[in-house]
């Protein structure tokens, strides 16, 4: 949790008065860019992270992307209007590609991101598998992206989507070791949202086998009302993080499914160690009123 990332998109950034108020200076936030995004609120909203005290780092939607051209021009403005030195690249849900790009290494080949100085490079991660590649294909494409950060110096690292649960996550990361993943990983975790929320998105991006955790969690109606936390998330990859020393993962992504500000609030009570450890010692609960 210590450089934990969090996330926003333009639309959610407008309920947002000043970043500085809600992220410490120097907090690392994802960009997103979501179907029907206009790309100069998108670039807006990366300038105003800089100009708020932050660290901008855009997605590339390689199926969003029309061609070279387009790409070459957004990066160009990202990095001239919003000073940015870093991306997470992504292929994107949507079916059917906008233009030439299919997924997120035909951009890494393009030459694009060196010629503007762009050098370390998010990519996506998918523990519990994706409902848009299949498992064969996520395997490859680690490899490959392993093999440009080695071929090319390029500063690679995994960021996970979203998971539940830290059973998925600790035996993806084991099982990708084993095939050779040196590339550092940054686990997805929800922030601060109620279980029907949870819910709700975890359907629309395809989650996959923790969506039972969910579920069972569903089962107690109020539940369904009432804020969860990842604290016996956090804890339990804590604790594989310090017993494995293969263990991949370096750090936490917090995706704000239920606002950032509850998010953040509860993740800088945990990094100041505002909680109280419950009976088991599997999870805990922030002493600050969310």
């Amino acid at each position: 949790m210590d450089d934990f990332t969090a996330e926003t998109t333009p639309f959610s950034a407008g309920k947002i008065g000043h970043f500085g108020e809600v992220l410490r200076s120097g907090t690392t936030v994802f960009v997103a860019f979501l179907p029907g995004t206009d790309y100069a609120d998108f670039i807006a909203v990366s300038k105003r992270l800089r100009d708020e005290g932050m660290r901008p780092v855009p997605h590339i939607v390689a199926r969003s992307v029309p061609d070279k051209a387009v790409l070459d021009e957004n990066l160009r403005q990202l990095v001239s209007e919003a000073g940015i030195d870093e991306v997470l690249i992504i292929g994107g849900a949507v079916d059917q590609p906008v233009g030439t790009f299919s997924d997120s290494m035909q951009i890494m080949e393009t030459g694009l991101l060196d010629k503007h100085g762009i050098n370390r490079i998010g990519v996506a991660g998918h523990p519990e598998g994706s409902p848009d590649i299949t498992d064969d294909g996520i395997r490859q494409a680690l490899a490959w992206k392993n093999g440009f950060a080695e071929r090319t110096g390029a500063e690679l690292y995994v960021v996970t989507q979203f998971c539940f649960e830290a059973e998925p996550i600790i035996a993806w990361d084991k099982a990708i070791q084993a095939e050779g993943n040196r590339l550092p990983i940054r686990i997805g975790v929800p922030g601060l949202a109620t279980i029907k929320t949870l819910l709700n998105y975890a359907k629309a991006c395809g989650v996959g086998q923790s969506m039972n955790f969910l579920k069972r969690q569903a089962r107690n109606v109020p539940k369904l009302v009432m804020a969860s936390a990842p604290d016996k998330q956090i804890v339990e990859l804590a604790r594989y993080q310090a017993r494995d020393p293969k263990c991949g993962i370096t750090g936490v992504h917090m995706y704000p499914l239920g606002g950032l500000k509850k998010t953040a609030k509860w993740a800088y009570a945990v990094l100041d160690e505002k909680y109280d450890m419950n009976r088991e010692a599997n999870g805990f609960k922030v002493n600050v009123d969310l």
